[in-house]
This record gives C-alpha cells, sequence and structure tokens, in this order.
C-alpha cells in the first residue's frame, strides 16, 4: 500500500517490486531495482527515506525517518526479516541480517555486518567492514563491538548519548519521574498526523 503523509507521497522506481502487503508512506524514495517484501514498512515521519538500487527489504522489516534523522541506505543492501531501522545512515553493499535494530543517527560503513539480531545504537559508527556479532551490540564513535551480558561498559558508552534526547528530545528527569507521559504525549501528537494519510493505491 502506497500512502501520501504530509503531502508527500512515495517516488519508486519503475524497475522496484514492492510487494502487494507492503506499506510504503510520505517521502519515501525507492532505487532501480529494489525489492520491498511482504509486511515491510518503509514510513517517512517528518523525515525522508531514501533508498538505493538494487536493495531489498526482507518480510516485516520496518525503516523509518524521523524530522532530525532522517535515512539513507545505499546501493547493494539487504535488511533481513524483521530488522528494524530508525534515523540511521547504511552505505553501500551492507548486510542487516533478521531482527537487527540500528538506531537514530547511527552509521554503519560500506560492507559491514550486523549479524542476527544484533544492535547498532544511537549515534554509533560502526566502520567499513565491521562485523557485529549475533545479538552483540555496537555503541559509539566509533564503535565498540560488547557483548549482551556486558551491560555495565554497554550503559558506561550508551548513557551519555542520551536516549530519550536523541529519538524523543526530551531529558530524563530524577529518578522518580518518569519521562513516559511527556514522551507519549509528544510521541502520539506526532503519530495523530497519519490520521490524514491518503491511499495512494487501492489494489
Amino acid at each position: 500500500m502506497l500512502l501520501e503523509h504530509q503531502g508527500k507521497s512515495p517516488r519508486i522506481h519503475e524497475s522496484a517490486y514492492i510487494a502487494p502487503t507492503a506499506t510504503i508512506c510520505g517521502d519515501v524514495t525507492i532505487g532501480e531495482n529494489s525489492r520491498v517484501l511482504f509486511g515491510a514498512v518503509i514510513t517517512a515521519e517528518g523525515g525522508p527515506v531514501v533508498i538505493g538500487a538494487q536493495c531489498i527489504v526482507m518480510e516485516n522489516a520496518v525503516i523509518r525517518g524521523t524530522l532530525r534523522h532522517p535515512v539513507n541506505i545505499g546501493d547493494h543492501v539487504l535488511v533481513g526479516p524483521h530488522a528494524h531501522l530508525s534515523g540511521c545512515t547504511v552505505e553501500d553493499s551492507v548486510f542487516i541480517a533478521t531482527g537487527a535494530s540500528v538506531f537514530n543517527g547511527a552509521q554503519i560503513k560500506t560492507r559491514a555486518t550486523v549479524r542476527i539480531n544484533g544492535v547498532v545504537h544511537i549515534n554509533t559508527t560502526l566502520p567499513e567492514d565491521a562485523v557485529v556479532p549475533i545479538g552483540w551490540i555496537a555503541v559509539g564513535d566509533p564503535a565498540e563491538i560488547l557483548a549482551p551480558n556486558d551491560h555495565e561498559k554497554i550503559w558506561a558508552v550508551q548513557g551519555p548519548l542520551n536516549f530519550p534526547r536523541t529519538v524523543f528530545g526530551l531529558e530524563q528527569g530524577p529518578t522518580e519521574e518518569s519521562i513516559m507521559p511527556g514522551l507519549t504525549s509528544r510521541y502520539t501528537r506526532a503519530l495523530g498526523k497519519h490520521k490524514e494519510d491518503k491511499v495512494l493505491d487501492k489494489d
């Protein structure tokens, strides 16, 4: 399904294939001979998504561009099933495996690999030819690649990167106060703009 969002419509190269149950919403550009498979969602939430040539977005993957963090994906990139990419830059010839997550402000350089359930955290730069092993976490700039049980090391790098500010534009308050009321109020307001979306294809 193709959707116009906030007056902007997807631009899809005539040679690309979009599966009937995929959803492409808003300011999204998909390049020559790229393929978007069943159940995938590519949405421009105030910021564009640009996908290059010969890319494959597999089943149920989610790619989301935001106002502060658009998505740019180069050529010859594979995004595996159930992967999640938000507000990131992915250069050419990158492999992102099943269930991987790449967060806002991250940069994945040429020929890097993020294996099954790997994570590239906010504002992290993964160098050329780097590999994030199965279930491991890349965090920082330049990235440290850490095992999931290295929580203290991960948090020592991740904490100063400030996830609430990077992703939601909010500062974490005192430990006894939750940011969730402010976060959900802001986010529901932004997502409510989808109520005005227009379906562009009826097939």
